[in-house]
């Protein structure tokens, strides 16, 4: 077996963990965007004060990341900040120009969280999570 084999195989043996990681700190990144717009914390919500949309944003920024960290109702809270993450992206940043280049709309950010909670929501909260054990 070669280095690179023998390396594929350990690191195979921590899948599980890996995808619980990404799922505990892609919530914990989120939820501070929830505490920005909501509380000004950890710094102040730089667009000014909140409209309605801005506000449901912050709710479901905060309390999905929190459900998504914890693992707790993963797959839906995770599908309905996928779904605020490409919503977020359409107004916010490709509405600025070049829809085709986040890089540039500063929207790259929202496009990742999207994807990354449309895989939690297909995969549902795995280890280290209340999902799995209530199951």
């Amino acid at each position: 077996m070669g280095l690179l084999a023998s390396f594929n195989k350990f690191l195979g043996g921590f899948q599980e963990q890996g995808y619980a990681l990404l799922r505990i700190v892609s919530g914990y990144l989120f939820l501070w965007h929830g505490t920005q717009k909501l509380l000004n914390f950890p710094n102040p919500y730089p667009w000014g004060e909140l409209d309605t949309l801005a506000t449901v944003a912050g709710s479901i920024e905060l309390i999905g990341g929190i459900l998504i960290m914890i693992g707790l109702f993963t797959r839906l809270a995770a599908f309905i900040c996928s779904g605020l993450m490409a919503v977020a992206y359409w107004l916010a940043h490709a509405s600025q120009g070049s829809p085709a280049f986040p890089i540039i709309n500063a929207g790259d950010l929202a496009v990742l969280f999207s994807f990354v909670y449309l895989y939690i929501a297909c995969r549902g909260a795995g280890v280290w999570s209340i999902d799995s054990a209530r199951s």
